[in-house]
This record gives C-alpha cells, structure tokens and sequence, in this order.
C-alpha cells in the first residue's frame, strides 16, 4: 500500500499529468468568471441582458473546453462553471432574453 501514499509531485494545480495545459486552463478561468457572472446578475431582473448572454458565451467556453481538456481537475472545474453559466443563462432567457427590451 506504499504506492497509495505517494505525493502529488505534478507542478500545476490543474495539470495532474505534469504538463502544462495554458488553453484549457484559460478556459476553465473564463468559464468560471463568466459562469459566476451569470449567475449572480440573474438574481436582478434588470440585468437580464448580462446574464444571459455571459451564461450564454460561458456555455460556449465551458463546452469547448470539456471537450478538449486533458485531466480530471479541469474537467471538474468546467463543470462547475458551465453549470453556473447555464442557472444564469436560463434565468436571464425567464426575465427577458438576450434582446428583450432592445427591440420594440
């Protein structure tokens, strides 16, 4: 059972197979700021326009980057902020949409 002991010696925080990831890992940062984004501007009726199209472009990101991420800590990650993305996306398509109030 010594092998079940062995420390992480991988450098990055994401990166568990010990190379670095620069694109996925900035996919997971602007899905995650974008997810959180939505989010919480959902919360506001007034800002519908917000959330939904960052819940939108978060889907976007979130969706290319689980399909060309590389270890499970980014996956993970993406997860969480496609996730977010898509509560505020949804929220922010209830209270008005992505043109809802722009186009009389």
């Amino acid at each position: 059972m010594a092998q079940a002991m062995r420390p992480n010696t991988a450098g990055g925080l994401f990166a568990t197979d010990g190379k670095p990831h620069p694109l996925q890992d900035t996919l997971l940062a602007v899905t995650l700021v974008l997810g959180v984004t939505a989010f919480v501007t959902a919360m506001f009726h007034n800002l519908h326009l917000l959330s939904s199209w960052t819940g939108l472009v978060g889907i976007l990101t979130g969706a290319y980057g689980q399909w060309i991420s590389e270890t499970t800590r980014e996956r993970f990650g993406l997860i969480l902020g496609l996730g977010a993305a898509a509560v505020g996306f949804f929220l922010g398509m209830a209270h008005g949409g992505l043109f809802g109030g722009v186009i009389s």
